[in-house]
């Protein structure tokens, strides 16, 4: 069951036999403990890729004619996973949704380099350092890539549908970093079934940290629901695949 951060830092209080609290703010140890809810929150989602983070987004752009293909990842983003691109063309009516394929940045500068530069349909982008390379003005994307971590660059756009690749064009499938917000009424971006987990790790913390105590207890808790958290953290699928080979059988 999911719980408040005032609920998790009133049982850790209640655990640590500390003072009772009626908000976070009340004492300078109840916003200690909120604090330790809060890093052991970021390194259970850093420890493994919780399909409830996954989210389809639209790439944000960029505005500036010099980089046509290029488009913005947003902040919030850690991963992207996969990409569409809406290939319909001029006069077309039909969404033609089609996947853009990554390349590795020496894969795709190998690909746009051995255009023809005196082409009529490529054209010369400028990255902000100043290197340039070519892309197509006259078909919709194939292949992207990301020369920072920061900027999605497509190797072609259509001319003849838009000035420059679109945002709303874009389908991306993506990892996102999930926000905290230091309030009562908060509740921290995890299914229910991890709550457990959650709270056993930042009481086995506090514990020791303000108290100077290891909680053997908690400790145990905390085990206990890392191991069951190792197999189950989905609620739309069924758990881990398992590898077939070739048993009858099924995991």
């Amino acid at each position: 069951m999911k719980q408040t951060l005032l609920e998790m830092v009133q049982d850790i209080l209640n655990d640590l036999d500390s003072d009772e609290v009626n908000s976070i703010s009340d004492t300078v140890e109840s916003l200690q403990v909120a604090q330790i809810i809060k890093t052991t929150f970021y390194e259970i989602i850093a420890g493994r890729e919780w399909p409830h983070l996954k989210e389809m987004i639209n790439l944000d752009a960029v505005g500036d004619l010099t980089r046509k293909t290029s488009l913005k990842v947003p902040e919030t983003v850690t991963e992207l996973i996969w990409l569409n691109y809406n290939k319909i063309k001029t006069g077309e009516t039909k969404i033609r949704w089609d996947e853009v394929k990554y390349l590795y940045p020496d894969e795709f500068m190998l690909k746009v380099n051995s255009r023809d530069s005196d082409a009529t349909e490529t054209e010369t982008m400028t990255n902000p350092n100043g290197v340039t390379y070519l892309v197509k003005n006259n078909t919709a994307p194939t292949y992207w890539t990301s020369f920072d971590d920061e900027y999605v660059v497509l190797d072609s756009y259509d001319s003849d549908v838009d000035t420059t690749s679109q945002a709303s064009k874009t389908q991306a499938y993506v990892y996102k970093t999930p926000t905290w917000t230091v309030s009562d009424a908060f509740i921290p971006d995890l299914p229910g079934e991890a709550f457990p987990f959650l709270l056993s790790e930042a009481k086995s913390t506090a514990s020791l940290k303000l108290n100077q105590v290891a909680d053997e207890k908690a400790e145990q808790q905390s085990r206990r629901q890392r191991r069951r958290m190792s197999t189950k953290a989905f609620t739309a699928q069924g758990g881990i695949r398992y590898p077939d080979y070739g048993r009858g059988s099924r995991k």
